[in-house]
């Protein structure tokens, strides 16, 4: 018996402890280790204000387009398309445009669809083979018959061989089409032209968004081999702070860049406070020169002989 008291006695202390322990871990406020993490994140989460408005939807606009992707001018008075790539004339050919009572629209815009062959919903299943679409109404660039004036539905036809080249260096974010009533008899009046522009590209803004996480994925590109003559070119200055880059013109060589930026500083006296540099571009598979110029006051500058007529773009 007195074994069993014992026990007894010895249990009822420890049975008091666990109780305890089990009522303290359960109290209401009580501390536990699980869940004191849980409270802290809660604590960090932070909701979206529903005040904060949405950002822009991404856009380009033609001098964006300019600088790096194809501008297409399209002269409804001279019948001549004149194309530009990264800035630089790529090549030009008469066109054929929309009749009378079939005008094309003048105005900016975007590669909507592109088919290498196609066939008109609208007129008689007529072929438009390399289809570039400007509208959902109908009106597209084309290989097509060229009469020497305008004798399209809207259309702009285009030389077959021509069509077929322009088709392989146009995309939908990255090219502007310019259709328009002034003459473009050649390719400096026609980049005039599209330096002039401050329009947007009517790019739909989901491709422009897809666009920038696969640019921000892409694998940098191997850096280019340096050209033999690259040797005779000033390296391009590092822009410092408050310097502003502008583009005159793209040359054949080193000689031909140096002698258009004489002929430039003759005519204009601004230019040779600026800080001349010629860098070496290759714009498909052939070689260039750029001219450029660097300044705090670059971009007024480059106002200003656009409007003595002077080709010019700011570039930074």
């Amino acid at each position: 018996m007195r074994r069993l008291r014992l026990h007894g006695l010895w249990l009822l202390p420890a049975a008091l402890v666990a109780m305890i322990g089990v009522s303290a871990i359960l109290a209401p406020g009580a501390a536990s280790p699980v869940s004191a993490p849980a409270q802290a994140a809660d604590q960090v989460v932070v909701p979206p204000s529903a005040d904060q408005p949405p950002p822009p939807p991404p856009s380009k606009t033609v001098a964006q387009v300019l600088q790096s992707g194809v501008v297409i001018t399209v002269s409804l008075s001279s019948q001549k398309m004149h194309v530009f790539r990264d800035g630089v004339l790529w090549r030009s050919s008469p066109v054929s445009t929309g009749k009378k009572g079939k005008r094309t629209p003048t105005g900016v815009f975007a590669i909507l669809q592109k088919k290498r062959y196609h066939r008109s919903n609208l007129y008689s299943n007529a072929p438009m083979p390399w289809m570039q679409r400007l509208t959902w109404s109908g009106i597209a660039i084309h290989a097509g018959r060229l009469p020497g004036y305008p004798a399209s539905h809207g259309c702009i036809r285009l030389p077959a061989a021509f069509a077929s080249d322009l088709f392989e260096i146009t995309g939908p974010t990255t090219t502007a089409v310019i259709v328009t009533d002034e003459p473009l008899a050649d390719g400096e009046t026609a980049l005039a032209l599209a330096q002039r522009s401050d329009a947007v590209v009517p790019i739909a803004p989901a491709l422009l968004q897809r666009e920038r996480p696969a640019l921000a994925a892409a694998t940098p590109a191997p850096p280019a081999p340096r050209l033999p003559a690259a040797r005779t070119i000033p390296a391009p200055p590092i822009a410092a702070a408050g310097q502003q880059t502008i583009q005159l013109a793209a040359a054949l060589s080193p000689a031909e860049a140096a002698a258009q930026w004489e002929t430039l500083a003759g005519q204009r006296p601004e230019l040779k406070a600026m800080r001349m540099a010629v860098v070496p571009a290759v714009v498909n598979g052939k070689q260039y020169y750029r001219l450029r110029a660097s300044a705090p006051d670059a971009h007024a500058t480059c106002k200003a002989l656009k409007r003595a007529g002077i080709a010019c773009f700011p570039v930074s």
